[in-house]
């Protein structure tokens, strides 16, 4: 009795681990195969406020439970705002932190580049995830070659993929799985498996900055004119008997 009970029980065991196995593989396969999906962005509006919009086009074969997380590299030309991330995190199905504190008001050369993790939402059979990203340029240091304009190279960001179902990632294929957070709310690492190497490279943002040439006039006119102000009000003070 005991041994056929044994027996049947090794039995459901066995065919219960080949089904795990192959929904595994199903998942990894099907992951393997969005590697082949495209990412582009492009930056709009003008000024030092901009908005990077980011496009993610899946395949329509999206397993079930995929998690997307978009890293962004920024330069240290840019910054984001995380109190208007934080409002537009609740009214936006996407995610976002930050490895760093972000100081809003250094100048350029006074600070470093930062990565940010998002994290979107993928509701249902979707072929395509869109995500903007409201970032403001910095002040520059001005230029003394005569240009009145710089530029900044935003890189794309790099997309990672992961599903709770395909645990192996480390050997999916030519390009190793990376570690990155599993959840914008903790710091748990997770395998992600990186999407193929994009084609397209940076943005250039361009802004203007001062032209360090002027510094010396503008000093002097500055100066020259502050001086003459000062004489002139002391002037009709010592007439007019103002104290």
């Amino acid at each position: 009795m005991y041994f056929v009970l044994f027996t049947v029980f090794g039995c459901l065991s066995a065919c219960y681990c080949f089904i795990t196995t192959a929904v595994e593989e199903n998942h990894c396969d099907l992951l393997k195969q969005l590697q082949s999906s495209r990412l582009s962005v492009q930056v709009t509006k003008e000024g030092f406020h901009r908005e990077l919009l980011t496009t993610v086009q899946l395949s329509p074969d999206v397993p079930s439970g995929l998690r997307v997380l978009l890293l962004h590299r920024w330069p240290r030309g840019v910054y984001v705002d995380p109190f208007q991330l934080a409002s537009l995190s609740e009214q936006s199905d996407w995610q976002m932190s930050l490895d760093s504190a972000v100081d809003l008001e250094a100048a350029a050369h006074q600070t470093e580049g930062f990565i940010t993790h998002v994290y979107p939402s993928v509701d249902g059979p979707t072929a395509a995830i869109k995500v903007r990203i409201p970032f403001h340029l910095r002040y520059h240091e001005p230029r003394y070659d005569g240009e009145t304009f710089t530029s900044v190279e935003i890189e794309p960001p790099q997309l990672l993929l992961r599903t709770e179902r395909c645990l192996q990632l480390s050997g999916s294929g030519p390009r190793a799985a990376v570690d990155a957070p599993c959840t914008p709310n903790n710091a748990t690492m997770c395998l992600w498996l990186p999407l193929q190497k994009q084609e397209r490279g940076p943005v250039r943002v361009g802004l203007p900055v001062a032209d360090g040439s002027l510094v010396t006039p503008v000093c002097a006119g500055t100066l020259l004119v502050t001086t003459l102000c000062c004489v002139s009000l002391s002037t009709r003070m010592w007439k007019h008997r103002i104290v």
